[in-house]
């Protein structure tokens, strides 16, 4: 699995003063937001443009928290401590390894991002989009174990990031992902 964490701060030693990506510099991209914002489709897309490895935090989750979510129940904190422990290991063993990785995850709460920001080299870009919008998109697909049942619990625990690439999730992918590409200077 990849995670892709982008966050935008200019004492990141991975970033320039004009606050680009640096070529060859080992980066993990989260791409984060609740449930149908789009994250797998733009982490999938983003990685493969970039030839990077891609990974979906839904892998990370214990057997336990997949089944309630297939309930319609929203986890909690507690729920979610293995889940986080899994992917921050990850991210450091990719960072160590001297992988590029996307990582498609919620990381709904400031607390989370921060477990997952194991290091400068994690960047995180927000999709921010309306209840409505995801919904919609939740209700077309199939074969996803999270469905609008927890969609209002995940809005609930949003925090919205202040240090992160906010990115319109009404956007195409195309568009997201060519906008991802300019704000981290990834070419």
């Amino acid at each position: 699995m990849v995670f892709t964490i982008s966050t935008c701060c200019s004492a990141n030693s991975s970033v320039n003063p004009d606050g680009k990506l640096r070529e060859r510099e080992i980066v993990v991209v989260i791409i984060m937001g609740p449930t149908g914002s789009g994250k797998t489709t733009i982490g999938t897309m983003l990685a493969t443009q970039l030839s990077w490895q891609f990974a979906d935090a839904d892998a990370f989750h214990p057997p336990a928290n997949i089944e309630k979510m297939s309930k319609g129940i929203p986890l909690n904190d507690a729920d979610r401590a293995p889940w986080l422990e899994a992917m921050r290991k990850a991210i450091l063993e990719w960072i160590a390894a001297g992988k590029n990785v996307v990582l498609a995850c919620s990381a709904l709460k400031s607390a989370y991002r921060e477990e997952l920001r194991a290091s400068p080299e994690v960047k995180i870009v927000y999709l921010k989009g309306s209840y409505t919008l995801f919904a919609e998109r939740i209700r077309h697909r199939h074969g996803h174990f999270a469905g609008e049942g927890i969609l209002a619990g995940q809005f609930a625990d949003l925090e919205e990031p202040e240090d992160a690439i906010t990115i319109d999730a009404a956007k195409s992918p195309e568009q997201i992902v060519a906008e991802i590409r300019k704000q981290l200077g990834l070419p």
